[in-house]
């Protein structure tokens, strides 16, 4: 958290001016410009280096409120799925294929077990088998919860030493029960408001869902503001994922490489971070907005503009994924198209 600084507002500044002697009408790239700018001032120069290469990381744990029948998938999917997640078969796999990013899969709480042989692909950072149920009692102790930040902020430091762009992912089987409680802890909306379907559960289910929200919830009565209470408030309602993914923010942002985030899981991760430390979210990216309620609230308390909107709720790091060539095009522009004057165009008249 001390090493995190925020954007460098003189690269900003000759983002913006680059911008506006590049041969296009001013303005005319929208939040793409923004984009841009805020490149620069993550890295302190104009151009910024392009986001390349880039690391998903997918940070899986299991969550003891699986017991409250918040979802009709069984717990041990999440094991399954890491493994899938290793041998390349899962979505997020086949979306970083298309763009060239890597993968790797961080277990900080998977509970069941799984069989992948030794890989640079799988990162074993377990700190617990899965949390406690957070419908009666704290998810995780405080140890345990600053041990998965810490993960996080790890994983991040040692992709970003050769990797140009971080995105968020995830895995976890009711980690949707987990994200709305931080998301109306951290930002004070309603579980109602908050809870969204998740894989896609009945009306029942979801009632069950907002009814669990709603007992973790009250035990958080105040909004966390401070490190220490964004500890306490994770360790309380989060999964070790969230935890994880919150350190791994911090981390891409102390060694200034911009991170992209996903859906909920991730935005809701992001409130913990800005809790921690405000000025890391400068460096964030929000990848897109999921058909998750709570996600657009996170992003709004956040202060970030989704760049797509495309009703996904998968998780893994899909959506973020596929905001990257967005991002990458911002980076590009900047870097690659000429200015009026450097290849003889005539501009606007004063």
């Amino acid at each position: 958290m001390a090493a995190v600084a925020p954007r460098d507002a003189q690269a900003e500044r000759a983002a913006r001016d680059r911008l506006d002697r590049m041969t296009k009408p001013p303005g005319s790239l929208g939040v793409l410009e923004d984009v841009a700018a805020q490149l620069c001032g993550t890295a302190g120069t104009c151009p910024p280096p392009l986001p390349a290469p880039t690391a998903v990381a997918v940070f899986a744990a299991d969550h003891g409120v699986h017991t409250q029948g918040v979802t009709p998938w069984p717990q041990e999917v999440t094991a399954q799925m890491v493994a899938n997640l290793v041998r390349g078969g899962a979505v997020v796999n086949a979306f970083a294929a298309q763009l060239g990013a890597d993968v790797v899969v961080v277990d900080v709480g998977v509970a069941t077990s799984y069989a992948v042989e030794a890989t640079p692909a799988l990162l074993r950072r377990k700190v617990r088998y899965g949390t406690a149920d957070l419908a009666v009692g704290p998810a995780m102790t405080l140890d345990e919860a600053r041990l998965a930040v810490e993960a996080g902020i790890e994983v991040a430091t040692t992709l970003a030493a050769d990797h140009g762009c971080l995105v968020t992912g995830d895995m976890g089987i009711t980690n949707t029960t987990a994200s709305a409680a931080l998301v109306c802890a951290f930002t004070g909306a309603s579980p109602a408001e908050a809870t969204g379907r998740g894989t896609g559960v009945d009306d029942r289910t979801l009632a069950r869902k907002v009814e669990v929200v709603t007992r973790a919830v009250a035990r958080v009565p105040e909004r966390p503001t401070t490190p220490e209470a964004a500890l306490a408030a994770v360790a309380e309602l989060g999964g070790l994922e969230h935890a994880a993914l919150a350190g791994f923010v911090l981390g891409a942002a102390a060694a200034r490489v911009p991170v992209l985030l996903d859906g909920v899981i991730a935005g809701s991760a992001a409130l913990v971070a800005a809790a921690l430390c405000p000025t890391a979210l400068e460096h964030a990216l929000a990848g897109h907005t999921s058909a998750e309620p709570g996600h657009g609230l996170a992003l709004r308390a956040l202060g970030l503009r989704p760049l797509l909107g495309l009703d996904l709720r998968l998780g893994e790091g899909t959506g973020a994924l596929l905001a990257l060539p967005l991002v990458a095009s911002a980076a590009r522009a900047l870097r690659d198209v000429a200015t009026f004057d450097s290849a003889g165009v005539t501009g606007k008249d004063e």
